[in-house]
């Protein structure tokens, strides 16, 4: 591949088809994100901003799992890809032949996917259309499922209700951290006196 490539192409227009070095993008991302992966997971990560050619994804999929790169195991609760020895090597030795650009956007929506799935799981909000307006029902919890805060919030209408949703859903805990300390830094307003005219 000519050292210039990503000079001359976006980020948005990357898409990478060839087999092998899809299969060396996959075991780089598993190495790196040090975790068990379901398939529908690593499916929407590595297909949903056209990093990989879903075609091209399955078929790298599949002949990872026949060669032992990757096994698929039962946890339990579902089934996961978990890499194996011979994966983690691809992934050292050859990452290289993965242009960085395509390795920084998986590990990027790899991070963003595991990021809002922990956002999905500490904040719920309900949207509630009223006759005026909508309201948005919206619960914090902590790791350990307690009830951190409880609050409604008024919207004026679907879409705005949608936009603050969304919004929230970008950082919870910074969310629940801004409205804890405006509790606590909160004070009494200092009456003014009136100015003489």
């Amino acid at each position: 591949m000519d050292a210039n490539f990503e000079k001359y192409v976006s980020p948005n227009m990357l898409n990478l088809t060839d087999i092998y070095a899809v299969k060396v993008l996959i075991c780089y991302f598993l190495y790196q994100i040090n975790r068990p992966v379901s398939p529908r997971q690593l499916t929407e990560i590595a297909t949903g901003d056209g990093i990989i050619n879903y075609f091209f994804f399955m078929e790298a999929i599949s002949s990872m799992l026949e060669t032992g790169m990757v096994s698929l195991e039962d946890t339990g609760d579902s089934e996961q890809y978990v890499l194996q020895e011979k994966g983690k090597r691809c992934a050292i030795e050859f990452k290289s032949i993965v242009p960085q650009s395509f390795r920084d956007r998986i590990m990027t929506a790899g991070i963003q996917f595991f990021t809002r799935l922990k956002n999905d799981n500490t904040l719920k909000i309900d949207i509630e259309e009223k006759k005026i307006g909508c309201m948005l029902h919206c619960t914090c919890n902590d790791a350990n499922d307690v009830i951190l805060m409880q609050l409604s919030l008024f919207a004026p209408d679907k879409e705005q209700a949608e936009l603050m949703k969304r919004q929230l859903m970008l950082d919870p805990s910074a969310f629940y951290s801004k409205v804890v300390d405006y509790l606590l830094e909160n004070k009494e307003p200092v009456p003014q006196l009136p100015e003489d005219k």
